[in-house]
């Protein structure tokens, strides 16, 4: 093939790859629902639901829980098994681009993805009226917790608790990495990426991270305007933190290789009231997917823990390790 043919195909294909794809909410075409697998969007969207209740007894309190990048509601299946044992029901949807949801793989919006989460927690709290509800984020999930509670939170939401919350946006980022995406989504927004080559380990859980690479409702390879509109959502999220003023819990592991530790502290400073009742959870042996790595458990005691007490200690000592932590930042 001459060079002249070749850049004729190199052109055909990047022109191919030039738009980026979303996909947004439609109009309000019907009033919003929670059925038994699903609940309804007020667009008309079906988003898959998962529940877990506690057995012969009623809950004393509810989490609605959200997955992070390319994972889907599934993730939440043995926490949610673990709490319900403890009294606590929980829910857990696919976000709109995720698991069974419509259009896997093409992102929403922020704001969609915010909207929803309101309509949902709504819907949760009518079905448990009077019982305190508690959104629970996972990674890309907590970013999407933190927009929801800053300024206007849902009604009946008694706090946020934030696993590893994504907030490594473009203020965080190196000049290569914040280039590297800008080319990447002004040439072939379209393109996708697996990961694979940057041995990142997110959790010690082997045999779980096994079944998800081979679940195939867990995106593999994912679009750079995808990954565009998830470090836009990072930014947000970022810039919110000072704007959430409910209850709070940040749960962060000491080996997390997917959110940095730098932008992780940097937001967790400007939260408004960490001294009281927002509290900051760091743990030793914890990894990015803190709710199901091996020691999962003590992390989910820690959640039920700070349900019943808010201002109690938690029982692993991962709140008094923050503190030294943060307060080892602030002399270095």
């Amino acid at each position: 093939m001459t060079a002249k043919a070749l850049a004729s195909v190199l052109i055909v294909f990047l022109l191919s790859a030039c738009a980026a794809q979303y996909q947004l909410p439609g109009p309000p075409t019907t009033t919003p629902q929670m059925n038994g697998d699903h609940w309804l969007s007020a667009d008309g969207v079906r988003l898959p639901l998962r529940g877990w209740l506690p057995e012969g007894q009623q809950p004393h309190a509810v989490v609605l829980a959200l997955h992070g990048m390319n994972d889907y509601s599934n993730f939440f299946d043995e926490p949610g098994q673990y709490l319900a044992k403890k009294g606590i029901a929980a829910y857990a949807y696919d976000q709109r681009g995720f698991g069974q949801a419509p259009r896997p793989g093409y992102w929403s919006s922020a704001e969609s993805m915010e909207a929803d989460l309101r309509t949902a927690s709504a819907l949760v709290a009518a079905r448990h009226p009077g019982v305190p509800l508690y959104l629970l984020g996972e990674s890309m999930g907590g970013a999407v917790v933190m927009l929801a509670a800053a300024g206007n939170p849902p009604p009946n939401v008694k706090g946020v608790i934030l696993s590893a919350p994504a907030v490594w946006g473009r203020s965080t980022m190196g000049f290569f990495q914040r280039a590297a995406l800008w080319l990447a989504y002004q040439v072939a927004p379209g393109w996708e990426l697996t990961g694979r080559g940057l041995n990142i380990k997110p959790s010690d859980n082997i045999p779980m991270l096994r079944k998800l690479s081979a679940d195939p409702l867990v995106i593999k390879a994912t679009r750079v305007d995808s990954i565009n509109g998830l470090v836009e959502l990072m930014d947000q999220a970022a810039n919110a933190a000072p704007r959430v003023r409910l209850p709070a819990l940040v749960l962060y592991g000491e080996k997390d290789e997917v959110v940095p530790a730098d932008p992780t502290w940097k937001m967790v400073e400007t939260l408004p009231d960490t001294s009281g009742g927002q509290r900051v959870a760091l743990y030793k042996n914890g990894y990015h997917m803190l709710l199901r790595d091996l020691e999962a458990n003590v992390v989910l005691d820690d959640i039920a823990a700070w349900i019943s007490q808010p201002m109690g200690k938690l029982p692993s000592g991962a709140d008094t390790y923050a503190r030294n932590a943060l307060a080892k930042r602030h002399e270095g």
